[in-house]
């Protein structure tokens, strides 16, 4: 899967989450910068992320992400090895 759609479905999952139609998935996006990203939404967006692309993260992988860069990359890391 090409990263450009990794970020596409991010965006999706980001929207939903956070119920927020302006955001979009990009690779310095963190969770500062947006509304209600506290550590409950960030496991939503977990599971969400594993549900959406049939992956799954240890617990050292998700509390390890720094943005949604990152999150992109393992996601994209995970897929190349199925």
């Amino acid at each position: 899967m090409a990263i450009e759609v990794v970020y596409e479905r991010l965006t999706d999952i980001l929207r939903d989450v956070f119920d927020d139609d302006a955001l979009v998935a990009r690779p310095g996006l963190a969770a500062d910068q947006v509304p209600g990203w506290d550590s409950f939404a960030h496991l939503r967006l977990i599971f969400s992320v594993e549900k959406a692309f049939d992956v799954s993260f240890s617990a050292s992988q998700m509390s390890g992400l720094k943005n949604v860069g990152e999150l992109a990359e393992l996601i994209d890391s995970k897929l190349s090895k199925q």
